[in-house]
């Protein structure tokens, strides 16, 4: 019986696994829900994390390209983030964002170039913390916003361990930290867009993530939902944590960040916003998909891609 429980256990953890997407788990790009019978490949729990080399950068890509079935979505990418950066990477629909995000969490191998991770590759990190689009999730799995938070410790604790009395507080500041103390007890499934996406901070936050890297986090979330999500961001800038967020919202990429990554498969420019978000810079990224509207008082840019005034966010006053 002992041994059956454990095994239920295990298949517990492999299916949270499979639904809520880890750093260095897996290879699959499916983070929908997984049936026992077809689970992901085991995360390797029972290697130590690689040792980082605190003079190297955070995160280092090396002209890194991607491919799905000889169709390029990333060519010749190369850029580097430094501890406590914020950092914005923003292009048209179909740029490459979330395959970036991908390969640098290791859930995505790159067909040529390298990925580092404080200098080793990125396989079995878990100091990125990785917040997915919430559309790339089966929220109807019966799991509550507790266990969904100490998914984020599974690294710290390993397979066949129950979290002990050390892991429990994190999990509990986390929720406090992300605003979502009150939730911990709820289905997953029951919460708002901006419910779930706070949930996902606190589990990043529970992983003890040095750097998040945050896949559209505002979209489809109201405006008091979108506010709570920056002043929770906000908050972990202030501490030395550090940001890669990709976003539709240009004006908020521009007022939010450090420096902004334009993408179109290619790194079109890596810069400050004062020399990026100009016609010239944004129309190299987006071509057509980029609107200019001359005002009376200033220029705007609008990318025309986004499926609702939400998602496009209030447009981007020009700098030239």
């Amino acid at each position: 019986m002992k041994a059956k429980g454990t095994w239920e256990r295990q298949k517990s953890l492999v299916i949270l696994v499979s639904i809520f997407p880890h750093p260095g788990f897996s290879e699959s790009k499916n983070f929908s829900f997984m049936s026992i019978n077809g689970f992901h490949p085991m995360p390797s729990f029972f290697n130590h994390p690689p040792e980082h080399r605190h003079n190297a950068p955070t995160i280092e890509l090396e002209r890194v390209s991607v491919a799905y079935a000889d169709r390029p979505a990333l060519e010749d990418v190369s850029f580097q983030l430094r501890r406590g950066e914020r950092v914005a990477v923003v292009g048209p629909n179909g740029a490459g964002k979330s395959t970036l995000f991908n390969v640098i969490v290791g859930t995505i191998k790159p067909s040529a170039g390298k990925v580092r991770i404080y200098g080793s590759g990125p396989a079995e990190h878990t100091c990125i913390g990785y917040v997915p689009q919430r559309n790339k999730i089966d929220w109807r799995f019966p799991a509550t916003v507790w266990d969904v938070v100490m998914m984020g410790r599974t690294a710290a604790i390993g397979l066949l361990r129950r979290p002990g009395r050390i892991d429990r507080e994190i999990v509990e500041q986390s929720l406090i930290e992300a605003q979502a103390a009150d939730l911990a007890r709820r289905q997953i499934g029951e919460l708002s867009g901006g419910q779930q996406q706070r949930v996902f901070l606190a589990r990043a936050l529970a992983q003890e993530a040095e750097v998040l890297l945050l896949d559209e986090p505002l979209t489809g979330l109201d405006t008091p939902s979108q506010a709570a999500v920056l002043e929770i961001l906000e908050g972990l800038g202030a501490r030395g944590i550090g940001i890669l967020v990709a976003t539709h919202d240009l004006g908020q990429a521009a007022q939010m960040y450090d420096r902004i990554l334009l993408l179109n498969r290619r790194l079109i420019a890596d810069g400050p916003p004062s020399q990026l978000m100009t016609s010239q810079m944004l129309s190299r990224a987006y071509g057509s998909h980029l609107h200019i509207l001359p005002t009376s008082d200033a220029t705007i840019a609008l990318p025309d891609e986004c499926c609702s005034d939400e998602e496009m966010g209030e447009g981007l006053e020009l700098v030239g």
